[in-house]
């Protein structure tokens, strides 16, 4: 595509937390740019009239044999084995800041 990255690698190297040199910065500047070079070209098309899909076929329900419901147990008898519970939900340590 072109010499001159489109986007600022430097912003997108602390979005990773990743430190790169001068020769990887201008190396994946590059990459980048081509990767948003075929977006640009995934946006020219016309797709007028073509309706979204998940799945290149059609996939509904599609269940195994043997898929079927077993068992299960009572909201009490999980929350009595948990530690802490609250309004039938399991209260866990805080892991995230």
């Amino acid at each position: 595509m072109s010499e001159t990255p489109h986007i600022d690698i430097d912003y997108v190297a602390n979005l990773a937390r990743i430190e790169l040199s001068d020769q990887e910065k201008k190396k994946l500047g590059g990459q980048l740019d081509d990767i948003l070079g075929y977006f640009e070209k995934l946006n020219s098309v016309n797709v007028d009239g073509v309706e979204p899909l998940a799945h290149a076929h059609a996939v509904n329900n599609i269940w195994r044999e043997g898929d079927e419901p077993g068992p299960t147990y009572s909201p009490e008898v999980l929350t009595g084995m948990a530690p802490e519970s609250r309004d039938n939900q399991v209260v866990v340590p805080k892991v995230v800041e």
